[in-house]
């Protein structure tokens, strides 16, 4: 009989964290064979839902919270621990914060044999009775996976021993990333950029990153805008991401005098084109665990210029796919992107080996098999004993 594994995620939201998710959710069920696979959500909403739904699990069970410290989830938490019990889960694979608290909780109470919880960001994004609650959650998990190097000195930095830490990289679906070759005008229709955009003279410079948190920084992306803007004026900036910031970001764009030149996408699910027609694309973030858009950049064999935070070391290699900036230093990162636009045999080597290191070192099967690995050696600790 095969090991029963349950993904647990927040939601079906358009997030690094969700897509990470229902990609292993995928793999692990198509292309692993070795263990019966279930996905449970805390909120059963999201664009994301029919891609998990087409896997064709079965059930998908959600358990709603809208607080943790309401007496309704008490009761969340107990149908949860009914459900566990009942469909004899071997594995709990929880995938962000959220998710930890209640999933190792509710796991540790129903004895599933292998809880593993998760960590995506090296900081920035809790508050200390959050790091506090989290700590809490690591110490109910059999073993927390890293996506890098950098999360796992992290959590070793606020106490969890160095022996229950796991690495394993994003994996990055390169179909998803590679164009399909559309022609350059309907890329631009299906982006919704304005016609006159696409004149043959503009330079495009992009970021992908959510606007719902300041730790993404994109006011520092802005103010390097102006300045390459300053310098090469026919360039113009593709900001995709959607947000409670984006309003704001909006009046920062016009402050700078970008108003014509930056274009605000929103929540953007043509990567492959968006990417297809960009020159330079960048990540502002001030702290980050391991960048999917970092990855996805490359796989589109486009060059980076990126904040030297979180994982962007493991992935970029300084001076030969990209650059790397101090987090919040506009001048430097302007002066980069610059460069790269003003060369561009060099920009396009870059990207090309970009492409050849995601290829190598961030794959789907990549993925797998660490994961694979890591559910193996785990049940086989949980028998021996």
């Amino acid at each position: 009989m095969k090991p029963v594994v349950l993904q647990l995620i927040d939601s079906f939201n358009e997030g690094g964290s969700e897509r990470q998710a229902i990609q292993l959710t995928r793999l692990l069920h198509e292309n692993s064979g070795r263990f019966d696979v279930r996905l449970a959500s805390l909120s059963p909403n999201g664009v994301l839902r029919p891609e998990a739904e087409a896997l064709e699990l079965g059930e998908i069970p959600s358990y709603p919270l809208q607080s943790f410290y309401a007496p309704s989830a008490l009761v969340q938490l107990w149908r949860f621990v009914h459900f566990l019990r009942a469909s004899k889960i071997d594995i709990l694979h929880s995938h962000d914060f959220y998710t930890n608290l209640f999933g190792m909780a509710a796991g540790k109470l129903a004895r599933v044999p292998v809880r593993v919880a998760s960590r995506r960001e090296t900081g920035g994004m809790r508050t200390r009775a959050q790091a506090r609650v989290q700590a809490v959650a690591y110490s109910f998990a059999t073993r927390i996976v890293a996506n890098s190097d950098a999360v796992q000195k992290q959590l070793i930095k606020e106490g969890v021993n160095a022996a229950k830490i796991s690495i394993i990289h994003n994996g990055l679906n390169l179909g998803r990333i590679v164009s399909n070759s559309k022609p350059r005008s309907e890329a631009f229709e299906l982006l919704g950029l304005p016609v006159e955009a696409n004149n043959g003279k503009l330079r495009f410079v992009t970021i992908v990153a959510n606007m719902r948190h300041d730790v993404k920084d994109y006011p520092t992306f802005l103010r390097a805008a102006r300045r390459v803007h300053e310098a090469l004026p026919q360039t113009a900036f593709l900001l995709a991401g959607e947000g409670e910031l984006t309003n704001s970001l909006r009046s920062l764009a016009t402050e700078l005098g970008l108003a014509d030149r930056a274009f605000f996408l929103g929540r953007c699910e043509r990567v492959a084109e968006l990417l297809s027609i960009s020159d330079v694309c960048v990540l502002s973030s001030k702290a980050e665990g391991f960048s999917n858009s970092i990855l996805e950049y490359m796989a589109a064999a486009r060059p980076v210029v990126a904040t030297e935070v979180g994982g962007a070391r493991e992935a970029i290699v300084e001076g030969e796919t990209g650059f790397l900036v101090r987090a919040g230093d506009y001048e430097t990162m302007a002066k980069r992107i610059i460069s790269l636009l003003s060369d561009p045999e060099t920009a396009r080597a870059m990207g090309q080996k970009g492409r050849r290191i995601v290829e190598k070192k961030f794959s789907c099967e990549a993925q797998l098999n660490r994961t694979e690995e890591l559910y193996d050696r785990l049940l086989a600790l949980k028998t021996a004993r």
